[in-house]
């Protein structure tokens, strides 16, 4: 992949490397699970179970490694959009889990519901070089038990692109499996063509814990890539220096995937980073911090060193308004991601360090993410764009507005915005006088005004509800039960 950016020098690569390495052979790290630590001993690392600690040799990790895919694609619900990860592709998704939203008709800071997801994955379906929804709105109107059930539903109604959701323990993972399946036509559609982007949520300092792994190794099962995604905060939960915090994050990202190989050699994985430093002023998280762009490259850095696909965020921000603040920040995380190869970008639509989601900025991410792909695209030097023969005809006697070449080659050349004001203050004023925010906001409007459905087959949409009704009305005593009788089954079938 063509990188414009990068923060570390190729013997700073492997020094990050070599140490990574010590760290997981002499350190280890903490494996709460049982059945994780039973597949780490089997593969040949040194478990000690009184401790719950696991000592990876470089051996097994670099095995690990040579066996996890450089390259994959994931696919829209219909199967027609193709996404390739890895490689020279850059893709762009939606970010966050954000508990609040900006109302889009009042601007109003209000808890976000069940109505404000399904908006989101209609925009996204809109969107031009968005391709993906990540569970982005955090409803609060309905049952905790029942979220990943109706965001699985909605997505299966109201999208042609693809979705991802978080790692959430063994049962959870298992309905939101199940229920993608019966959305796209079964299993086996679903592991050749895989549609969700599973997000394994890696705990710093060091530690692999039960409810991530197991909603790892389901989606392994089902042929659902994963990212390996901690967030390190330097100065709290990892070292307050950017190169210590590598090495930790670097450590703990390849000591999963390794564990996914084992499991499922080949299983789809992504290198992820999600890791920021602290405002140590208040103890808080500052995920719009200008290092959230160093770390990012550094960890594209490290994923091509080992060609594995990246994830990361971008476009990521503490504001709480759609300000000066919030696109300074935005594009000081967005740039550093794009310019430096990370092939799957969260990005878009929320402020708040990702905790509140506005649908109009989401619209305006989706042209930043525009502006960004051009930016990485450079300056192509050859014959036509050398443009020697309209040179030596226009001369100085003349402009270039009403060539051939012109015509032919300014909407490949030059990027065309669509909500940024670019019209003299004149005509813009006669026009309404609407900031770009406010270009967007429309737009939104007319995405959510315009959005069609999906339409199932019947016999798909019977068994769909009837998925949703039953985690819905499933109760919690049973569904524990239920749960250690599937996890038996499968640990038995998998070990």
């Amino acid at each position: 992949m063509k990188t414009l950016f990068e923060v570390l020098s190729k013997e700073e690569v492997e020094r990050i490397h070599a140490a990574s390495m010590e760290v997981l052979s002499t350190v280890g790290i903490k494996v709460d699970y049982p059945y994780a630590r039973d597949l780490f001993r089997k593969a040949g690392a040194q478990v000690d179970d009184e401790t719950q600690s696991v000592r990876l040799p470089e051996s097994l990790v670099m095995k690990a490694i040579e066996t996890a895919p450089k390259e994959f694609k994931l696919y829209g619900s219909d199967g027609k959009l193709e996404m390739p990860i890895g490689g020279n592709a850059v893709q762009f998704a939606a970010l966050g889990t954000p508990t609040a939203s900006l109302d889009l008709d009042t601007g109003a800071h209000r808890p976000s519901t069940i109505a404000d997801l399904i908006n989101h994955i209609k925009l996204i379906d809109g969107c031009e070089y968005i391709h993906c929804s990540q569970m982005d709105v955090w409803p609060n109107d309905i049952p905790m038990t029942t979220i990943h059930s109706e965001a699985i539903n909605a997505w299966a109604r109201n999208s042609r692109k693809s979705f991802g959701m978080g790692c959430y323990g063994f049962m959870p993972t298992l309905d939101m499996m199940r229920m993608t399946a019966i959305a796209v036509g079964g299993k086996e559609e679903l592991r050749r063509r895989p549609r969700f982007f599973g997000i394994c949520s890696t705990v710093s300092p060091l530690a692999m814990t039960q409810i991530q792994v197991e909603g790892m190794l389901i989606c392994a099962d089902y042929g659902q890539p994963v990212t390996m995604a901690p967030e390190g905060i330097a100065g709290t939960t990892a070292p307050v220096t950017l190169a210590g915090l590598l090495i930790q994050e670097n450590a703990n990202i390849l000591a999963h995937i390794t564990l996914s190989q084992i499991f499922r050699p080949g299983a789809p994985v992504l290198y992820g980073t999600v890791s920021t430093i602290a405002n140590l002023r208040l103890g808080t998280v500052a995920l719009g911090a200008v290092e959230t762009g160093l770390i990012t490259a550094a960890s594209a850095q490290l994923a091509h060193y080992y060609g594995i696909p990246i994830r990361s965020v971008g476009g990521t921000t503490e504001a709480k308004r759609a300000d000066l603040q919030a696109g300074a920040e935005r594009m000081s995380t967005l740039l550093p991601a794009v310019l430096s190869g990370v092939h799957y970008i969260t990005c878009a639509g929320t402020l708040d360090s990702s905790m509140l989601e506005s649908d109009s900025l989401l619209v305006m991410d989706d042209e930043l993410a525009g502006m960004a792909l051009r930016l990485k695209r450079g300056i192509e030097v050859d014959e036509t764009t050398m443009a020697m023969d309209v040179i030596r005809k226009v001369n100085f006697t003349s402009n270039y507005i009403t060539e051939k070449h012109t015509m032919q080659n300014f909407r490949k050349e030059h990027y065309l915005p669509k909500f940024m004001i670019r019209q003299p203050y004149e005509s813009w004023e006669s026009e309404g006088s609407k900031s770009a925010m406010e270009n967007a906001c429309q737009k939104a409007k007319e995405i959510l005004a315009k959005h069609e459905p999906r339409v199932l087959d019947p016999a798909i949409e019977k068994e769909l509800e009837a998925y949703r009704k039953m985690v819905v009305e499933r109760p919690m005593e049973e569904l524990y039960k239920y749960e250690v009788a599937e996890m038996q089954d499968f640990r038995s079938e998998n070990l």
